[in-house]
């Protein structure tokens, strides 16, 4: 776990870390009416061999404090890796990260002309921030990876994964903040892709935060804040989760 120093006037508070998506309907104390789900064998786009069975449920499986219930928010989602809420009971807004794969393999490489290629704005291989408002409406979607042949200048690293996103006062939000990587160079011996980024809430334009940060073979890389420091935990080298931390300068 690495404590990075963040600017030394800004006050953090805690994010509330909530497990998936439907914990927005914990956070809001009403419910919505879930979508009826649907069993169905799916393929891959990129190897059309492989098939999955895909079968989306109303999170009867998952257990709460009595008083509390479970549904749907959004189904179908393309890899959700992380949550951030920003308003109140009454008002809020939901922003989920699609990391879009994890590791790199040859069925999920997001440079494929089948997707469309890297910076396709339908590739269902890279990540993005979805924003729902409260009842699950889409409002918008940030960060997707932009460019131009093989060369990207904008939005969260097209090879990822990434894996979190949260903001810094927690509902009454602040700067967002996002983590990602590029694990195509790591696995070309180069191992420090990971960065931490933010994110305009409403535009989407992603600016590096701090960059150059260990990629390990098994990316964690989610947030905590405490006072003025950000705690961003770092994946191991092996299959053993390993976590330290130290100082780290960051911009002003």
């Amino acid at each position: 776990m690495k404590r990075l120093s963040a600017l030394p006037n800004r006050r953090f508070l805690r994010q509330p870390r909530l497990s998936a998506v439907a914990a927005a309907l914990v956070l809001a104390g009403i419910g919505v009416a879930p979508p009826t789900a649907h069993a169905a064998t799916v393929t891959n786009p990129i190897c059309p061999t492989e098939f999955a069975l895909f079968n989306p449920d109303n999170g009867g499986a998952i257990v709460v404090p009595p008083g509390f219930k479970v549904a749907v928010f959004k189904a179908g989602l393309n890899f959700p890796t992380g949550i951030a809420f920003k308003g109140n009971s009454q008002s809020f807004e939901v922003y989920v990260l699609e990391s879009g794969h994890g590791l790199p393999s040859i069925c999920n490489e997001q440079g494929s002309p089948k997707v469309g290629g890297t910076f396709s704005p339908t590739n269902p291989f890279t990540p993005d921030i979805l924003v729902f408002d409260q009842a699950g409406n889409l409002l918008r979607s940030l960060a997707k990876p932009t460019g131009s042949g093989t060369t990207q200048t904008g939005g969260l690293q097209a090879a990822g994964p990434s894996v979190d996103i949260a903001f810094e006062r927690g509902l009454q939000g602040g700067r967002l903040f996002a983590s990602d990587s590029n694990q195509a160079t790591h696995a070309a011996g180069q191992n420090n892709s990971s960065r931490i980024v933010t994110v305009d809430p409403v535009t989407g334009n992603v600016t590096p935060f701090i960059t150059g940060l260990p990629t390990g073979d098994h990316p964690t890389e989610q947030f905590a804040f405490d006072g003025r420091y950000i705690y961003w935990s770092q994946g191991s080298t092996t299959a053993q989760r390993r976590l330290r931390w130290r100082d780290l300068a960051c911009p002003a």
